[in-house]
């Protein structure tokens, strides 16, 4: 698949695992300090780029409501686009 699929199109195809999109949701809510994680299969997503082009997790991550930080980390995570290398 194209380097410049989302997460969510990686998904479809199973180039990436809920699994390993839980772990990248978990790794944001822990420390977003992030721009080099390994997401799967040789795909590394920039963690804060992908929090930085969603405006909702951004606001989400300023709450105490849990759910919905990672509702709407997860969101962030599936439309970014990672990259093959």
């Amino acid at each position: 698949m194209a380097s410049n699929s989302t997460v969510s199109e990686l998904r479809k195809t199973s180039d990436v695992t809920d699994d390993e999109i839980t772990a990248a949701v978990d790794a944001v809510l822990a420390d977003l300090a992030s721009e080099a994680y390994p997401l799967a299969k040789g795909w590394t997503l920039d963690l804060v780029a992908a929090i930085a082009n969603h405006k909702a997790s951004q606001d989400a991550l300023l709450t105490d409501r849990e759910p919905y930080k990672r509702n709407m980390v997860r969101t962030a995570i599936l439309l970014a686009h990672p990259v093959k290398g």
